[in-house]
């Protein structure tokens, strides 16, 4: 039987329960175990468990993290950027489910809400996942417009039908909850590209404007960058913006078959 041992500072342990505010309403003060990890501490990961005063903060996860940060503990560490929900750098795994902290509401966990990094990644510090591996493969897809005919002088023109086929592939933020989220990246996540970089290797595929199609499907056509994807699904169960991978998957599947028939 195969033993697997991990490293010494895997084991996530029990951290600091930080005092409730006093004269507080119960029905507003909510519990929050937070992840922490310090690497140059050189100490395990462990939980810290807040108290927040709901009714000081707004609805949202991140609007939480900010008051524990502003008010109880300045040491916490995340990402985030422009709050409305269109950039992805607060993504994190929320009451168990990878999402972004800005349009999650406080509402949505019941009980304690328990807030880690993105699994499966390396943790620089706290909520923050090392994600070098992740933009490196969407890098490696060549995320824009190639093409040889001469450029217009206005624009590339594209007809309404045209525009639709991109529906549902523009619109990710590129927040890697879907490629933390997958079983198979999980695994293979130095070889196979995960949904998101598939998702987006597609959305340039369907644009009628890209003359490289030939060329991305080349690239694309490898045992590990495309094939591991086994459907599994999570990756459109936990996108917080509606949007399918496996789907787009899918379909460089199909076209891989086509023009091999």
């Amino acid at each position: 039987m195969v033993q697997l041992t991990l490293p010494k500072n895997s084991q996530v342990k029990k951290g600091k329960v930080w005092p409730k505010p006093e004269g507080v309403d119960a029905k507003s003060l909510r519990a929050f175990k937070v992840y922490r990890f310090d690497p140059d501490s050189g100490e395990n990961p462990h939980w810290d468990t807040y108290y927040v005063d709901t009714a000081k903060c707004g609805p949202m996860v991140l609007d939480a993290l900010f008051y524990i940060k502003n008010e109880i503990d300045t040491t916490l560490a995340f990402r985030r950027s422009c709050r409305e929900g269109i950039c992805g750098s607060c993504a994190m795994n929320i009451g168990g489910r990878n999402t972004i902290a800005c349009t999650s509401g406080i509402d949505e966990v019941k009980g304690t809400v328990t807030i880690a990094p993105l699994p499966h990644q390396p943790v620089i510090k706290d909520l923050i996942p090392d994600l070098t591996n992740f933009y490196a493969q969407l890098q490696s897809i060549q995320p824009f417009l190639k093409t040889d005919s001469p450029t217009p002088q206005r624009e590339w023109k594209q007809s309404p039908e045209e525009r639709e086929e991109l529906d549902g592939l523009y619109e990710c933020i590129l927040c890697a909850s879907c490629s933390t989220a997958c079983p198979s990246y999980w695994w293979n996540s130095d070889k196979y590209l995960g949904p998101a970089a598939l998702l987006q290797a597609y959305r340039w595929i369907a644009d009628s404007r890209d003359e490289a199609t030939g060329e991305r499907l080349d690239d694309l056509e490898d045992p590990f960058k495309l094939y591991r994807c086994h459907t599994i699904m999570n990756c459109a169960q936990v996108c917080p913006k509606g949007l399918n991978p496996a789907k787009a998957i899918g379909k460089i599947k199909e076209l891989m078959v086509e023009r091999q028939a």
